[in-house]
């Protein structure tokens, strides 16, 4: 019980501040004896932050399904690094997975790090073939507000415009404790996202016209951080303009518990790694 104690109040901390890659050491230690490989701080953009890992199974085809994972940290905090769980979880079952880094506030504001989003995924839909990667399987999956970052790309086609792609080139998106739909109150928020005119253009559910890929939405009912009114209005606008939207709540499961899943102290105590494997395995 202690080590489970430890990873969520590592993982809290990184969503809320900050956390150190020494605090993230029992989470990811039994990841470095896994059967995986793992190929660090590959560049997709001119800038320090535009750096990603790739990982892939020891013993992959030539066109594994891919998927690209945006980690959390409200939009200020959070390294790719921490999240070697996710990728080597993923990879154990045939994934190629890519864990980018984007830039954060203060350094920059909204929609400087939803525009990284968009740059990182043009640039595996162009070079994942590279690494065993099918570029016509690519999956969107996030948490928190990677979460937010990946449904906003897949949403509003201005973002991957800009390198000349669609949200065509996203086969999925799985939401993890996503923010999808609030109007900033805090003053950081505020400052990240504004002026207020500007807010629109953060929602999600704004944009949704059904068009957009499969979205798989999970929430925990005990998540305090991030209000059920997120997955609740984006379920209603995609459903309401006849996308295709499966949603899942897990009761007794707090914001960090959706991401703590993937963590090999957490596996099997609860649905929710199980249940993304297979909206992943149905949408490949």
């Amino acid at each position: 019980m202690k080590i489970l104690k430890t990873i969520s109040v590592c993982l809290g901390a990184v969503l809320l501040s900050a956390c150190t890659q020494v605090k993230f050491a029992a989470v990811n230690a039994p990841t470095y004896f896994d059967d995986v490989k793992v190929l660090s701080d590959v560049s997709y953009g001119e800038h320090d932050r535009h750096r990603l890992d790739v990982y892939s199974p020891k013993v992959a085809s030539l066109d594994a399904p891919v998927v690209v994972f945006f980690h959390g940290g409200r939009w200020t905090d959070g390294d790719k690094s921490y999240y070697r769980f996710v990728g080597s979880h993923l990879a154990k079952h045939g994934y190629v997975v890519v864990v980018p880094n984007y830039r954060t506030y203060p350094d920059v504001k909204f929609p400087t790090f939803v525009e990284d989003t968009a740059q990182a995924i043009a640039w595996v839909s162009e070079n994942i073939s590279q690494y065993g990667g099918d570029a016509t399987r690519i999956n969107l999956m996030g948490h928190s507000s990677g979460a937010h970052m990946a449904a906003l790309v897949a949403a509003d086609t201005r973002y991957l415009r800009v390198f000349d792609k669609m949200p065509a080139v996203i086969n999925s998106v799985v939401g993890l404790s996503g923010p999808y739909d609030f109007t900033p109150r805090e003053a950081d928020l505020v400052d990240m996202f504004g002026p207020p005119e500007n807010f629109p253009n953060m929602v999600v559910t704004n944009f949704i016209d059904g068009d957009e890929p499969p979205v798989f939405l999970l929430w925990g009912g005990d998540d305090t951080l991030v209000g059920a009114q997120n997955i609740n209005r984006l379920s209603a606008r995609i459903l309401e303009k006849g996308g295709a939207v499966d949603t899942k709540i897990y009761e007794g499961i707090d914001h960090v518990g959706t991401i703590a899943a993937f963590t090999w102290a957490y596996l099997g105590k609860s649905d929710i790694a199980d249940d993304v494997l297979k909206f992943l395995e149905q949408e490949n």
